[in-house]
């Protein structure tokens, strides 16, 4: 079993059969139980709606286990979903994380794993599994550069003959956007919305380089203006969206144009002839690619499936053990 522990959404990959599960990594508990009464989409829907005695959470920040409990509650659950409602007998469970995690840190996740009924946890750093779910040839000995755009965390790696060359990790990704637009909204319109609501203003009129459509792309975004405490409706502009991203995107340049300034020459020769490849979720934002390639001169791609490139690298790794086993970066397990 091959899984992507995201800060936003968890997928799981079970070896021949493929992407089984993706779910929104939230858990909903009831504080007076203290059980879970939901988890994934449903909890999700219950961000900012709940009652008192119930309060909905996500168990990852910054692309890491902030809760511990709830986390391996979390991957039971989804481990029970791909499995019928039954337990697994001891799998093998290979989970995608961030590269700049501690030592900590990535034991709480592989506890959580063996908690969850695994036999063997092996960690693999998200931008190696992320260029090998996007395609890229990591065994040959020539340079591969990966962008992964999380939630939690934005991964950049130079990459060649199944090893990581050059690797750097920042906690700024998709969250840090949402954020941005949040607070620009209670700045500009002393209106106060939820972090779901601007996550939907950045998919629907987002983007991270003009183009002639900025003006053109509008929404209309309710929230409770600050002010009198009463719900508001205002109409938003594409163009002041991306504006209010620029700080969180110039931090992802900016660790893009520090890996390629440490890069050794041969490996940045591959570079400039292959291009930069960007996965995950925030890779899905309009114009990402253009900006990075502006700003680095670079040809730049974003992967086919860029949202499940890291749980089908942690897939084909599972199914292709003996050739890929270098890449992993940790083994944990009661064996």
């Amino acid at each position: 079993m091959g899984i992507d522990l995201g800060t936003a959404n968890t997928l799981v990959y079970v070896s021949g059969k493929g992407i089984v599960l993706q779910e929104p990594s939230v858990v909903a508990i009831d504080q007076n139980r203290k059980i879970a009464v939901a988890v994934g989409e449903e909890a999700k829907k219950m961000l900012g709606r709940t009652p008192r005695n119930v309060i909905a959470l996500r168990p990852l920040r910054d692309g890491v286990i902030s809760d511990s409990d709830i986390a391996e509650l979390m991957l039971k659950e989804f481990i029970l979903r791909v499995n019928g409602g039954k337990s697994l007998i001891s799998p093998r469970i290979v989970i995608g994380i961030p590269s700049g995690v501690t030592g900590v840190e990535r034991r709480a996740i592989s506890n959580a794993a063996v908690e969850a009924g695994a036999r063997e946890v092996y960690l693999i750093d998200e931008p190696m599994a992320a260029a090998i779910g996007a395609g890229l040839p990591v065994s040959e000995a020539t340079g591969n550069m990966i962008v992964d755009i999380g939630g939690g965390t934005t991964e950049v790696a130079v990459l060649s003959f199944q090893g990581t060359v050059i690797s750097e990790s920042v906690r700024v990704a998709g969250d840090e956007l949402n954020e941005s637009i949040i607070m620009y909204l209670k700045k500009a319109y002393n209106l106060v919305i939820g972090e779901w609501t601007a996550e939907d203003i950045k998919i629907r009129i987002g983007s991270a380089y003009p183009t002639e459509h900025d003006n053109e792309a509008m929404m209309e975004v309710r929230g409770v203006h600050l002010l009198s405490g009463l719900p508001r409706t205002v109409t938003l502009k594409g163009a002041e969206i991306r504006e209010c991203m620029l700080e969180p995107l110039s931090v992802i340049i900016a660790a893009v144009k520090r890996t390629l300034e440490r890069t050794p020459p041969e490996l940045a020769s591959d570079i400039i002839d292959r291009g930069i490849m960007i996965a995950g979720g925030g890779a899905l934002l309009r114009g990402i690619e253009t900006l990075i390639s502006h700003e680095t001169g670079l040809l730049t791609h974003i992967a086919a499936d860029p949202l499940c490139c890291v749980v089908q690298g942690t897939g084909r790794v599972l199914e292709n053990f003996e050739q890929l086993e270098r890449v992993l970066s940790g083994r944990y397990g009661n064996n």
